[in-house]
């Protein structure tokens, strides 16, 4: 497994998306595909407090007990718990954190993520308390999701001299969703930001799995209603076409998502989810195809 920066972090270039824990798969479940994580090399994992409706970080929390030495711990809040638990307030931060740390049963996160911009709270007010947090102890580096290039500017801006900000963000980005590409991974370049792609195999569609004409597997994600905007026929068409372009070359669709992603200069660490140590497996071993200009070249062409 290779190893890459996030500010003073070093995480696996594959990572552990935790967001099937407590809504997919149980607290023994989870502790199988942690264990497997570890064993692989994987060593970050990333959650967040809205995940499982906050058993994610309960069974990450459990699963490494006894082994957090070897973690990066990665969470996020900002999304609505509930009602009184949401958005980016200074008084939020610190109680959001209290929480995560609790539920994870560890002494401090190792990057806290925002995990979307709050509108209606200036962002110099929520990296004030998130530096607070850093002073403390309680993380160590801290990181925004969903932001686009102008938030980033604006968020490296807010910063104060000597005080916490952001090293990373976390948006969508994928074979099928290129959009980081335009603006925010120069802007990764520009502030030296790490990127953490989130839907990496497009909920699935991108595993090989998927059959066009077919249901998707039962057990799979791409069987839940929310991900039918990752099935339009046009994903279908290029996930094929990047099938046949990646069976031809001997590897996998699985593979070419994985190592094309890691390609990418900005990007830390591929996250995706698994719901066991198979999958887990699979995973960790999906970066080793190093692509060549050409191979590079076709997939632009491949992937519009």
């Amino acid at each position: 497994m290779d190893y890459r920066s996030i500010g003073t972090l070093r995480v696996s270039l594959v990572g552990l998306g935790c967001n099937n824990f407590g809504m997919r798969i149980d607290a023994a479940a989870a502790e199988r595909v942690v264990h497997a994580a570890l064993d692989a090399g994987i060593n970050f994992f990333d959650t967040a407090d809205i995940y499982g409706s906050t058993k994610s970080e309960e069974f990450l929390g459990r699963a490494l007990a006894g082994r957090r030495d070897r973690a990066i711990v990665a969470t996020k809040f900002g999304m609505a718990v509930d009602e009184q638990r949401k958005g980016a307030r200074p008084e939020y931060v610190t109680r959001a954190c209290d929480d995560s740390l609790r539920r994870l049963d560890i002494d401090h996160i190792d990057l806290y993520q925002l995990h979307q911009p709050d509108p209606d709270v200036p962002i110099a007010e929520t990296l004030g308390a998130l530096d607070g947090l850093v002073k403390a102890g309680k993380v160590r580096e801290i990181g925004c999701s969903n932001f686009s290039a102008e938030q980033l500017d604006e968020a490296e801006r807010a910063a104060k001299s000597g005080a916490a900000r952001f090293v990373s963000v976390q948006n969508e980005y994928s074979l099928l969703h290129r959009e980081p590409e335009r603006v925010v991974l120069p802007a990764c370049d520009r502030l030296g930001l790490a990127f953490l792609p989130f839907f990496p195999l497009a909920s699935g569609l991108l595993t090989g799995k998927f059959e066009p004409g077919k249901p998707a597997p039962a057990d799979s994600r791409l069987s839940l209603r929310w991900t039918s905007r990752f099935t339009t026929d046009k994903n279908v068409r290029i996930a094929e076409a990047l099938k046949a372009f990646a069976a031809a070359r001997h590897h996998t669709l699985l593979e070419l998502a994985f190592s094309w992603l890691a390609s990418r200069p900005q990007v830390a660490s591929v996250i995706a989810g698994a719901t066991s140590p198979e999958q887990v497996r699979a995973n960790a071993a999906a970066v080793n195809w190093s692509l060549s200009p050409e191979d590079l070249a076709e997939i632009d062409r491949l992937t519009p």
